[in-house]
């Protein structure tokens, strides 16, 4: 029965979880269209003096540098991955169902449990469902041939097929909907805790009414005569809610503070979701014959809070070259959805295994940045909190940025969030603390005043150590040329990025990074 339950939860949960991504991800939009285009303040509050730090030379990185970190990121999560599901193996060998362990059959196993390998790699290289689903179709048949090959002829090839079929089948389409896609991985995932205690609440109380029903009581006959047996089931389901509520709510404030105090980072905490998925349905099938104990089979699950940090110690002994991580703004034409998209996914996310992102907050990339802060801040009702609508908030905002590496080692996107009139007060404090801008023009023309402003300010803004333009075939570039014509010479580099053009993800990764260090600059700081 209680199997059964947790398994009822689970999946209500993550259906919820599902829905409720995309139900917080349009209405997210919504709000932040309807903020960024509110009036002014009448009299808006003048910007304070800012503070000038001067910020020590930038670490002369280059591309290989950054593919070095990006290689180190995935072979440590896939170490942690294959010592997981050998972890898993013994457990399951010798506590759950005290079979023989022989050195063949731990490896045997272990290949077969390593499976999330695969969603874990999807994770961090944002592919989509269908990658993630045809390579799990080539390891799902590898697997089945390295057991048919391993086992007795007494296993069928149907039985190892249907037992794999499960072990991968039913955890891939969780996997799938919860953490990969769009809208989906940024909110779903930190849902999923919240609404899995409303589903445990909802099903406590249908508990109580099964309970109520056979003892007979007749005032419950009475109650469905007058508002029907769909609404007591459904009261009973729902008003537990009411006092789960403030637990629920709770919980998404912790998870929203761990996440600020970097307790928690995006990556580990899906790392951590993918893995949870795959050894859940084992646990309650353990649980099924050994109770609680079956528990046993998460275990696997501790080492991902002992080993990644550990192996942040490690990595932080290596050499390394001296200052500090380089600083990418990114700047784009808006309402180019698709196309800044992939270019934050193929450009953006390898960027941060080096550098902070800077940029200023738009809808196109709401589903690439929204963190466990943006959501529960914003159903909280307090997303308007962190617009800034004059120059005397953009201190304050831009103190709040953090430039320190999570846990695994990657870098955050730091947001601005502006209003119509006051993202000119951002942009120049923006200049001044980026080392590097990518700019986004495919589709540009001289009507993009704001892009025209922005090229201006790129040209005229002292110790920029590149801007790295993207154009294609609609680019009005003798428009943008001219708006950037003040430039110092060498500054701007200019890559057709379009279907035609020879510029693809890993030239414009490398145009990225500057041929030496660039003069240091103060940074705006606010006064306290």
């Amino acid at each position: 029965m209680a199997t059964g339950q947790a398994i009822t939860i689970l999946f209500l949960a993550t259906a919820l979880a599902v829905f409720g991504a995309w139900a917080v991800a349009r209405r997210y939009r919504a709000v932040m269209t309807r903020l960024m285009s509110a009036p002014a303040p009448a009299a808006p509050a003048p910007a304070p003096p800012l503070r000038e730090v001067a910020r020590p030379p930038v670490a002369d990185l280059t591309p290989a540098d950054n593919q070095r970190a990006y290689r180190q990121l995935v072979g440590t999560l896939l170490a942690l991955s294959l010592l997981m599901a050998l972890t898993r193996t013994l457990i399951e060998q010798t506590l759950v169902f005290a079979a023989p362990v022989t050195w063949k059959t731990v490896l045997t196993l272990t290949a077969t449990y390593a499976w999330p390998v695969v969603p874990v790699l999807g994770v961090i290289g944002r592919w989509s469902r269908r990658r993630v689903a045809a390579m799990l179709g080539l390891w799902f048949l590898g697997a089945v041939a390295l057991l048919v090959w391993r086992t007795t002829a007494a296993v069928s090839f149907a039985a190892i097929a249907g037992w794999m079929a499960m072990e991968i089948g039913i955890p891939l389409v969780m996997v799938a909907a919860v953490c990969l896609g769009g809208a989906t991985r940024a909110v779903a995932p930190w849902l999923l805790p919240p609404l899995a205690l409303l589903c445990a609440a909802s099903l406590a109380g249908l508990e109580v009414l099964d309970s109520l029903v056979s003892r007979n009581l007749g005032f419950l006959a009475d109650l469905a005569g007058i508002v029907g047996v769909p609404a007591v089931f459904a009261g009973f389901a729902l008003l537990p809610w009411l006092l789960a509520w403030w637990p629920v709510k709770a919980m998404g404030r912790r998870l929203a503070r761990a996440y600020v105090e970097r307790r928690l980072s995006e990556l580990i905490y899906l790392f951590t979701a993918v893995w949870t998925i795959a050894l859940i349905m084992p646990a309650l099938s353990a649980a099924s014959s050994l109770g609680p104990a079956g528990g046993v089979v998460l275990l696997p699950l501790l080492w991902i809070p002992l080993l990644i940090p550990l192996a942040r110690r490690l990595s932080a002994r290596l050499p390394k070259k001296p200052g500090r991580p380089p600083t990418l703004l990114v700047l784009r034409v808006f309402q180019q959805d698709a196309g800044v998209t992939a270019l934050f996914d193929q450009v953006v996310e390898r960027w941060r295994v080096t550098g902070n992102t800077v940029l200023i907050a738009g809808t196109d990339l709401v589903e690439r940045t929204l963190d466990a802060e943006d959501i529960f801040t914003f159903l909280d009702g307090r997303l308007g909190e962190r617009f800034i609508r004059s120059a005397g908030d953009v201190p304050a905002r831009l103190g709040a940025f953090q430039f320190e590496p999570d846990a695994e080692g990657r870098y955050r996107v730091n947001e601005c969030y502006c209003h119509d009139q006051a993202w000119k007060e951002a942009l120049a404090p923006l200049l001044r603390m980026s080392d590097t801008v990518l700019m986004d023009l495919r589709g540009f023309q001289a009507r993009n005043a704001g892009c025209a402003y922005e090229l201006a300010a790129l040209a005229g803004t002292p110790g920029l150590a590149r801007v790295v333009v993207l154009t294609d075939a609609r680019t009005d570039q003798p428009a943008a040329r001219a708006a950037a014509a003040q430039a110092p010479p060498g500054r701007f580099v200019w890559l057709d990025a379009g279907p035609g053009g020879a510029t693809g993800p890993a030239q414009v990764l490398a145009a990225l990074f500057p041929a030496g260090d660039p003069p240091p600059l103060p940074v705006p700081q606010p006064q306290h």
